[in-house]
């Protein structure tokens, strides 16, 4: 698609959210724009950032992650402290879910080469795996939540946030203490020659930093990715008649049942996540004469990058979120499980790179 039809289309999105939705829709619309004009158009992939570090010793994906981390948590805590009724913290309860969710997740994003917004981003720029990877995902995660409460069982405690617990000043100065101990094991990682500055993905996580904090004050929530997801598979599966909302844990809790009765235009994390497949769509429409084919994937490849994106979205409900909803949103608000997240995710990965070489990806 040509770009002026497409920002019409975009535009018109916008007037209808606007005159039969709302205007903090139609605002969030426009935040995930950003967020995907940005990912694509820097190629910010949280991803391939870590992938990355592990093969190539390059920390500078990793470090203008942190970056993105200190500039929305700057801000961040101290919103969350002044306004503690209007605005929420992505928390999530340590647990043997978020362990092996984490773990899963970890590897199986290098796999299918993309984590919740990877996947949304890639798939809007046309990449064919994560096209089709999205739909399983969303199965994925749908299934995860279903069965949520089951894995809670086996063992959680309360979410803890630093900034109930501890205040504005002290959380921001143990999340600080916190990115800056993952700096330095990236950099001994990599190695004092490896180059750790990318200019172009420090310039797209200070973007990307202003526009978590422009979603945590518009929607009352932080950032979200694979919420949406679910949310989306469930609706089908409840219409279908297959599924009874009310017969389950997770999604017979009020604000869920909500969200399943009512149109998905009020979801703010569903309306960001299309304002995302839109903004990377208008990247690729500017990118698509200068873009080269990719190699197609063998029928092996297809179906291991197929099973982990159904990995992917069934793991991160169990981990409480993706690299947006755990570790950027749970580190930047303040959540424990962040930092429980980020190692465990890492573990996975070393796997999940492994996986990915073997398969010849």
């Amino acid at each position: 698609m040509k770009r002026f039809p497409l920002a019409a289309v975009m535009a018109a999105f916008f007037v209808f959210l606007v005159w039969f939705v709302s205007l903090r829709q139609a605002v969030l619309f426009l935040i995930g724009i950003g967020m995907g004009s940005v990912l694509a158009g820097a190629r910010f992939g949280f991803t391939t950032g870590w992938r990355r570090l592990i093969e190539h010793r390059d920390p500078s994906g990793v470090l203008a992650q942190l970056f993105l981390l200190v500039l929305a948590a700057a801000v961040s805590i101290p919103l969350l402290a002044a306004y503690p009724t209007d605005l929420g913290a992505a928390l999530g309860p340590p647990s043997i879910s978020l362990l092996v969710g984490a773990f899963i997740f970890g590897a199986s994003m290098q796999v299918a080469d993309g984590c919740g917004s990877g996947t949304l981003y890639k798939a809007g720029m046309g990449v064919p795996l994560n096209m089709a990877i999205l739909p399983v995902f969303a199965f994925g995660s749908f299934l995860g939540s279903a069965q949520l409460d089951q894995w809670l069982q086996l063992g959680a405690i309360k979410p803890v946030g630093l900034v109930t617990e501890y205040g504005p000043l002290p959380a921001f100065l143990l999340t600080l203490a916190g990115l800056a101990v993952f700096a330095i094991a990236a950099m001994a990682w990599a190695g004092k020659s490896a180059r750790w500055f990318d200019r172009k993905l420090f310039i797209g996580a200070a973007l990307l930093a202003v526009l978590a904090v422009l979603n945590l004050v518009v929607a009352g929530q932080p950032w979200g990715v694979v919420y949406g997801f679910g949310l989306w598979f469930g609706k089908i599966a409840t219409a279908a008649g297959v599924f009874d909302p009310a017969t389950n844990p997770f999604w017979s809790q009020p604000v869920n049942m909500a969200n399943l009765s009512q149109s998905v235009f009020m979801d703010v994390t569903s309306i960001t996540n299309i304002g995302i497949l839109a903004g990377a769509l208008y990247i690729a429409a500017r990118k698509s004469s200068s873009s080269k084919a990719s190699t197609p994937l063998t029928n092996t490849q297809w179906i291991i990058g197929i099973v982990a994106g159904f990995l992917l979205g069934y793991s991160s409900r169990l981990a409480f979120g993706c690299n947006i909803g755990a570790m950027v949103s749970g580190i930047s608000t303040g959540s424990l499980h962040g930092w429980i997240w980020v190692p465990m995710a890492f573990l996975g990965s070393l796997i999940g790179v492994r996986v990915r070489r073997h398969f010849q990806f």
